[in-house]
């Protein structure tokens, strides 16, 4: 295991469990593990305001849970290396958080 694994699990921990719109970005990673997308699709899979996905891919971005390619609207997102080699710790805190 990677000696980054607690940090990512703390990013994690916080930007899933510990903040208002953790369920959006726990829904953004799930769908980009299913196929890289850009924006309007995450937001028309997702039934969400394509600002919102666009805030949400920007803090996604920045915390480098996920990574781009592309400009502007055809920018298109993927989940990052780190992500995908401890997608498990993300489906244990989804485990942990939305069992209530």
């Amino acid at each position: 295991m990677s000696t980054n694994i607690r940090p990512l699990k703390y990013v994690l921990g916080w930007l899933i469990a510990g903040t208002r719109g953790g369920l959006t970005r726990a829904k953004i990673i799930q769908a980009l593990r299913d196929a890289p997308q850009n924006a309007n699709q995450l937001a028309n899979l997702l039934k969400m305001d394509y600002r919102t996905i666009r805030h949400h891919l920007e803090i996604l971005e920045k915390n480098r849970l996920i990574v781009s390619a592309g400009e502007e609207y055809g920018k298109t997102y993927f989940l990052s290396p780190t992500m995908e080699e401890n997608y498990a710790l993300f489906e244990e805190i989804m485990k942990k958080v939305w069992k209530k």
